[in-house]
């Protein structure tokens, strides 16, 4: 791959702003990154980097902030046709969108045109890592993680497990067809290229005891793989838990009693958490995704950011539940949601939760989510004057803090000037 030096405003965090401060983040207002071989070789001063490579061609982005590729940590990519459909409550939303929708990822053609479509929307709002549930069928996974690899992008996905009666009869499998479906996928795509399995039970309530038993023998076999699924998103559900499943102590304890809690379990939404849950994931050193949008358009609740102080948390769209496949949308509702729990989110942080906290919920802080010489090449180039409202606002700052903030509360594709993918440019 040829070397390429591309020169705009940097921001690089040295450390985690939530625990260090945002004066953990180094501005450079002309700064310029070397890729070479898809990594960041060298970040520095423009002039510094074009003196000591004068024959590496520059791509010069003026005044664009250049950022890591946006993260998103949790989101349904099958459920891309029916994202912003109206709905109630979650159990009413999956009954009458998704799982009819899902049940058409049977087709392997149409599996393909919907992750081809998704992947566009992604790379348009400059995300370049998402992990993603699939559906029942292998072939949804085959179709994400195809598209995935021929755009060279950094993905995690699984085929979503569901055996029990409270999924409909035509969306579901068995105990022994997750567990083989799911280690086939293992072995053909865990650690190709740049590809990652996830194991995926949907959630307690559409799996059996027995399903759960597998899923977790299947992850004590593969350790290093994630295993994701959903906890404790809404109230309802938290009941609808406690009666399927009486003996456990609490909705965790579904998933603990079978194997799924462990230092790299991914847990989405965890709204509503009782102290023991709380104690156990901090304990074990699990990851908890925030879904903003998500939570606020189904009316799920108010995440606690407080949990940060113990537990790692990633952010993300939960497309299609979430109302938008803009990471920069879902920073403003995460902004937007911790103000009504009284917590004040500063800029440094909202951009670290969709970058560097993502890539360590995942487990892939040492290869993607920074600024920083040996990190993978994949990178955004925001616009900060992308609409006149924005740019306005823009005009008026004083720091890079206030600059960038109304383009993290107002931003949308538009604000998306370029993204490289391992150091190639996306077009």
């Amino acid at each position: 791959m040829t070397d390429r030096l591309i020169l705009g405003q940097t921001l690089a965090f040295g450390g985690d702003p939530f625990r260090q401060g945002p004066d953990v983040a180094h501005h450079e207002r002309q700064g310029a990154i070397l890729i070479r071989d898809g990594k960041i070789a060298a970040l520095g001063r423009a002039d510094d980097l074009r003196a000591r490579y004068p024959q590496i061609p520059v791509t010069d982005h003026g005044a664009g902030l250049i950022l890591p590729g946006f993260i998103d940590a949790h989101a349904h990519y099958p459920q891309t046709a029916i994202i912003a459909s109206w709905g109630k409550r979650l159990i009413d939303w999956l009954n009458t969108y998704t799982f009819p929708e899902e049940a058409r990822f049977a087709d392997p053609a149409y599996a393909t045109a919907i992750a081809a479509r998704y992947f566009d929307l992604l790379l348009s709002h400059g995300t370049t890592t998402v992990a993603s549930f699939g559906t029942i069928h292998p072939e949804s996974v085959t179709a994400f993680f195809t598209q995935a690899q021929a755009r060279g992008l950094r993905v995690l996905a699984g085929k979503t497990c569901m055996d029990r009666d409270t999924a409909p009869a035509y969306l579901r499998d068995s105990a022994q067809s997750a567990y083989d479906d799911s280690k086939a996928l293992i072995t053909r795509w865990h650690g190709v290229d740049r590809l990652s399995y996830i194991i995926t039970p949907r959630f307690s309530p559409t799996s059996t005891p027995d399903q759960l038993h597998a899923l977790g023998a299947l992850w004590a076999q593969y350790p290093d793989c994630l295993m994701q699924t959903h906890l404790s998103e809404q109230t309802d559900e938290i009941a609808w838990v406690r009666s399927l499943y009486p003996t456990a102590r609490d909705y965790l304890d579904t998933y603990e009693a079978h194997g799924l809690l462990g230092p790299n379990a991914l847990y989405g939404h965890a709204i509503h958490l009782e102290p023991r849950e709380i104690d156990r994931l901090a304990e074990v050193g699990a990851a908890l995704v925030h879904c903003p949008t998500s939570n606020a358009f189904i009316g799920s609740g108010l995440f606690d950011m407080g949990l940060r102080a113990r537990v790692r948390v990633g952010l993300a769209t939960d497309t299609g539940g979430g109302s938008s496949f803009s990471m920069l949308r879902t920073m403003a509702a995460a902004y937007e949601i911790a103000q009504l729990r009284g917590q004040a989110l500063h800029p440094a942080e909202l951009i670290w939760l969709a970058t560097g906290a993502s890539a360590e919920a995942l487990g892939l802080s040492d290869k993607i989510g920074r600024l920083a010489p040996g990190f993978e090449a994949d990178l955004v180039v925001l616009d900060l004057a992308s609409t006149p409202a924005i740019a306005q606002a823009s005009a008026r700052a004083n720091d890079i803090w206030q600059a960038v903030f109304p383009t993290l509360m107002m931003g949308d594709d538009r604000a998306t000037r370029q993204v490289y993918v391992a150091g190639a440019p996306v077009t």
